[in-house]
C-alpha cells in the first residue's frame, strides 16, 4: 500500500532565486538566518542531506547523505502561500495574483459594507499584531471590521472576538472571498481574530479562504484515481476543499506533527500533505530569527518520529512554499528556492537532484509513484529516486 507523506516547512527558503531583486528580496536567505543563531540545531534533516542541497553553505557538510536532496526553484509569478502550494501540486501560475500596496478600492469596500452592514477601519498594508494594537481600541468602541492587506495577495479581517462572534467573522470572510475575484482575486481571505484587553492577542482561530485553483491540482488528480488525500494544517484551506477526502486544521506546529502521525498510523494509500505554519505566521514575518531557530530545531527533534512510523513503501518529503527571511528589513515573504528532502525504505540514499526548474518536480514524481503520468506540470525524477530494487509500477 504506497504512501506520500509530504510536509511543507512554510516558508524556509534556503537562499535567493536569480530574480529576488525583482521582488525586492535580494540577499535573503530564510534557512541561512535562522542557522546563525545559537539556537540552530537540525543533525537529523543534516542525515538526511539537508546540508547537501545545491547552495546551501551554512552549515558544513557532514558524511553520506541519509535521503534524496534537491534544490527547487519557483517558476509562479509570485512569492506568496497560495501559489506556492498549488506549484508544488502541480499547476504553474503564469501572472501574479493581484496586490494592493494602496489598499482596497472603494468600490470593492462599498459593496462589502453592504452585505456585512459594518464599517470599515484601516485599509493598509499593515503588520498583523500591529494593526489590531493601532486600531483595535476603535474596533471594539465601534464595531466598525479591521481590513489590512501586505505585499501579499490577502484580504485580511480582524476582529475581536468579543465584538464579533467567531462564526459571524468567518460569514463575512464567505462574503468578501464570493466579492474577491477577477480583478480583485486575491489569493487569500483571511479571518483574523483577536482577543483579550489592549494590546490584545491573537487567537488560533485564524480561518483562511483561498480562490480555487484553476486547472486541476495534484490532490484532483490523485482523488479521481480513487487515492485517499489527507490535509493536515492549512492545506484544505489553500486548495479551497478541492481534491481533500479528509482533513484536520491545527492550531501550531506541534499539533501538525501529531496529526501528522495519526495519519501514518491510518491504513491507507495515498498522499497525507501537511503544512506546519508557524515558521511564517508566528517568526519569519515577525523578524523573529531566535523563534524560528528554535521551530526548526524542535521539528528537527520531531524527526526521528516520523522517520520511525514510515512503512515499507512509505515516502517522506519535506519542502516548502516560499522564503520569509527574520533577518532582514522586511516582515514579507521572499522570493527563494526552497528545500527538498525525500527519506524512505525505497529512496536511494545520497542522491542529489540537482536544481529542479520547478516546485511542480514533486507533484509529477509522487503522481508517477501512483502510476499516474502527464496529468499536471513539472517533470518526474522518480527513476532517480527509488533502490534499483524497487518497482515504481508495482501496487
Amino acid at each position: 500500500m504506497k504512501r506520500v507523506f509530504l510536509i511543507v516547512l512554510d516558508s524556509v527558503g534556503i537562499g535567493e532565486m536569480p530574480d529576488a531583486a525583482d521582488f525586492g528580496d535580494e540577499g535573503s536567505n530564510t534557512l541561512a538566518a535562522a542557522a546563525a543563531s545559537p539556537y540552530f540545531s537540525m543533525p537529523n534533516m543534516a542525515k538526511l542531506g539537508l546540508f547537501h542541497i545545491d547552495g546551501v553553505s551554512c552549515r558544513p557538510k557532514e558524511g553520506e547523505p541519509q535521503g534524496a536532496v534537491a534544490r527547487m526553484t519557483e517558476v509562479s509569478k509570485g512569492k506568496d502561500t497560495t501559489i506556492g502550494h498549488w506549484e508544488i501540486a502541480g499547476v504553474v501560475s503564469p501572472q501574479p495574483l493581484p496586490v494592493f500596496p494602496d489598499g482596497f478600492p472603494e468600490e470593492l469596500l462599498e459593496a462589502f459594507e453592504k452585505e456585512t452592514g459594518r464599517g470599515i477601519l484601516c485599509n493598509k498594508p499593515y503588520s498583523g499584531t500591529e494593526v489590531i494594537k493601532d486600531y483595535g481600541r476603535e474596533h471594539v468602541e465601534t464595531g466598525k471590521l479591521i481590513i489590512y492587506t501586505s505585499a501579499d495577495s490577502v484580504f485580511q479581517i480582524a476582529a475581536h472576538e468579543a465584538v464579533v462572534p467567531i462564526e459571524e467573522l468567518y460569514r463575512y470572510c464567505d462574503i468578501a472571498r464570493r466579492l474577491c475575484t477577477g480583478k480583485y482575486g486575491v489569493g487569500r481571505v483571511i479571518a483574523r481574530p483577536f482577543e483579550g484587553e489592549w494590546p490584545y492577542k491573537r487567537t488560533s482561530r485564524r480561518h483562511d479562504y483561498s480562490l480555487t485553483p484553476p486547472s486541476p491540482t495534484m490532490l484532483d488528480v490523485l482523488k479521481d484515481a480513487g487515492k485517499e488525500v489527507l490535509a493536515v494544517g492549512k492545506i484544505s484551506d489553500i486548495f479551497a476543499g478541492q481534491g481533500i477526502t479528509d482533513m484536520v486544521r491545527t492550531s501550531c506546529n506541534a499539533e501538525g506533527i501529531d496529526r501528522t502521525l495519526e495519519y501514518m498510523a491510518r491504513d491507507f494509500e495515498g498522499i497525507c500533505f501537511t503544512n506546519l505554519v508557524d515558521y511564517d505566521m508566528l517568526y519569519g514575518h515577525r523578524n523573529d530569527v531566535e523563534g524560528y531557530a528554535k521551530a526548526l530545531t524542535y521539528f528537527d527533534q520531531r524527526l526521528p518520529e516520523l522517520l520511525k512510523a514510515l512503512r515499507e513503501d512509505d515516502i517522506l518529503m519535506i519542502t516548502a512554499d516560499h522564503g520569509c527571511d527574520p533577518s532582514t528589513p522586511s516582515t514579507d515573504h521572499s522570493r527563494e528556492y526552497t528545500p527538498l528532502v525525500i527519506a524512505g525504505p525505497k529512496v536511494k540514499a545520497g542522491v542529489n537532484l540537482g536544481t529542479r526548474a520547478s516546485f511542480a518536480d514533486t507533484a509529477a514524481t509522487i503522481l508517477d509513484y501512483f502510476g499516474i503520468q502527464g496529468k499536471t506540470a513539472g517533470e518526474s525524477f522518480l527513476d532517480r529516486l527509488l533502490a534499483g530494487d524497487a518497482d515504481p509500477s508495482a501496487c
